[in-house]
């Protein structure tokens, strides 16, 4: 089977770096083995799907740069489950249910103070026809659930080891809902089987749907897909990852002005003995992309690293690619002034306008920046000369001397040398700002 893999995120929200970190993984994992990646939107709960993160889930990939050889929306392929679902019900693998949910939550809670796990008994299975016909008289309409006949169910997980579920324990799964739809477990199966996808990997929080999924499968007489569970991502301080909090979405990453490599570089070496290194190309992630690199350990993810790989990366770039990224012309003299000083691609833009637009100085000592105007020298570039001239005249040293001039030139308390910005602020303006005036 040629490799084809797939990310199928809900569009229920923005994504976030958990989600990201296993369209990442796909994404190599296709391209590694010169397959295909798939992008499968799961949209089939019209309650909580929006367009809105259909379009922001498509604009965040591209963001990352990555591309996918198909786009399918679960909405569009019903008649596919249709034809499915009618399939297993002739070979008898479907039986329906007309338990309420109070009824099914009381069964639940007798199995639990039986000792036994609270899944579904079957009960159901041994309905006879008038007893169903009575439960439809009365105005029940039933749900489907898919009937396990497999004692257990083993299957080689290629990231969590080999793995063994008693079907006791598992209990037959809904697949068909009683207002006709298709729940998330039959519709994710099918749509796996007829795309062809060779390659599942997912969350490990999925885990103990694959057991359900390989006898569906089965059912269906279609070969099982390989399995791979990416274990849970905690926090730099232990804890379990929240998507809820809004600065691990992409988006607000974007916003954030971060660096999209970085997310991929952090994201792919996550879970592995390998560290994110800034300068590794994406081809070289492609090349040596290995699938059992993973550790079936929590992997702790700290957002700052990604913050401090942006950096990184950014500081390696030109004027010329930081325009391009920018949107506009950057001056080398501009990149090369500030460049140690960002954290983010919008602090070009904001050092720009700070150094080249008009901004309201910041006087701590009015007289001092006064008497700095003016003994500033027509060439700016003898920075030294005019500093020896300020301690020669106010005997000031130190902060003292330094933090009242980068106030009132640049309206911040820190930054890159004001030996390299003043030529960038010129002699005009840069007097205008040690007087106070607006410049």
């Amino acid at each position: 089977m040629t490799t084809a893999t797939r990310f199928a995120p809900s569009p229920t929200g923005f994504l976030h770096l958990g989600n990201a970190r296993q369209a990442v993984v796909n994404w190599l994992m296709a391209r590694h083995e010169g397959g295909r990646f798939i992008l499968r939107i799961d949209d089939t709960d019209r309650a909580r799907s929006d367009v809105l993160y259909v379009d922001g889930i498509r604009e965040d990939l591209a963001w990352l740069g990555l591309d996918w050889d198909a786009l399918e929306h679960q909405s569009a392929r019903i008649p596919h489950y249709e034809a499915a679902f009618e399939t297993l019900a002739a070979r008898g693998r479907v039986y329906p249910c007309y338990e309420t949910p109070e009824e099914l939550e009381a069964r639940r809670e007798a199995r639990l103070k039986r000792g036994l796990p609270p899944v579904y008994d079957g009960a159901a299975k041994k309905l006879r026809a008038e007893e169903r016909d009575a439960f439809e008289a009365e105005g029940r309409v039933p749900h489907w659930r898919f009937a396990l006949e497999a004692a257990e169910i083993s299957f080689d997980d290629k990231i969590a080891g080999p793995r063994r579920f008693l079907v006791r324990n598992l209990g037959d799964p809904v697949v068909r809902r009683a207002d006709g739809s298709f729940t998330y477990l039959f519709a994710s199966a099918v749509d796996d089987i007829e795309l062809g996808i060779s390659d599942v990997i997912r969350g490990q929080d999925h885990l103990s749907n694959t057991p359900l999924q390989i006898e569906l499968t089965q059912a269906l007489d279609r070969p099982v897909p390989v399995f791979a569970h990416l274990p849970l991502i905690l926090d730099a301080g232990g804890e379990k990852f929240s998507k809820r909090l809004g600065s691990l979405s992409l988006r607000s990453m974007r916003q954030e002005g971060i660096d999209p490599h970085a997310v991929i570089l952090v994201l792919a070496a996550l879970g592995t003995a390998t560290a994110a290194e800034a300068g590794t190309p994406v081809d070289d992630l492609v090349r040596g992309f290995d699938l059992g690199a993973y550790g079936n350990a929590a992997a702790r993810l700290d957002v700052q690293d990604i913050r401090r790989l942006t950096v990184q990366r950014l500081q390696q770039l030109d004027a010329e690619r930081i325009g391009m990224m920018l949107g506009h012309e950057v001056e080398p003299a501009l990149w090369r002034a500030v460049s140690a000083n960002i954290e983010r691609l919008e602090d070009v833009e904001d050092w720009r306008r700070t150094l080249m637009e008009p901004i309201d100085p910041m006087l701590e000592d009015g007289d001092y920046s006064e008497r700095a105007a003016a003994l500033l020298p027509e060439d700016l570039q003898d920075y030294d000369g005019w500093i020896a001239a300020l301690k020669r005249d106010t005997g000031r040293k130190g902060k003292a001397l330094f933090h009242p001039l980068r106030l009132a030139l640049t309206g911040r308390d820190h930054g890159p040398e004001l030996r390299v910005l003043l030529p960038l602020i010129g002699r005009d303006r840069a007097i205008r700002r040690l007087r106070g005036e607006r410049a």
